[in-house]
């Protein structure tokens, strides 16, 4: 348990550095990503305003009708192209890539991947 409170409370340290420089504007918005042991979560937001402009997540509706038999990685691919999608109906181009104090890799790599693939720019 204590471990486990160790991991959590180095990752909101690395959170709370990254956010230190990182901030997203209405020109260029923080597409910020968290993860969970079962889920990925990618939101596209104004912090200037302080609202949310794009949401997505492996429990969006588009990608729970697909979900069945795919794994973790694959569905963070799915949530990186569904987030560059709704950002691109939004007229939504470039965002600064927030990983919330995770390491880049992984399932935090390939939503950025997709998101990349999809359009975004960042």
């Amino acid at each position: 348990m204590a471990l486990k409170n160790k991991r959590v409370a180095a990752r909101l340290r690395r959170k709370r550095a990254i956010r230190k420089r990182l901030s997203g504007t209405t020109q260029r918005p923080r597409l910020s990503v968290f993860r969970s042991s079962q889920h990925i979560y990618a939101q596209v937001i104004d912090d200037t305003q302080g609202v949310t402009l794009a949401a997505a997540s492996s429990l969006s509706k588009e990608i729970v009708a697909q979900r069945e038999g795919k794994k973790k990685g694959e569905l963070a691919v799915m949530v990186g192209a569904l987030i560059a999608e709704r950002c691109l109906a939004r007229d939504i181009k470039k965002v600064v890539f927030d990983r919330n104090g995770f390491i880049y890799h992984g399932r935090v790599k390939a939503v950025a991947d997709a998101a990349r693939e999809g359009g975004l720019e960042f």
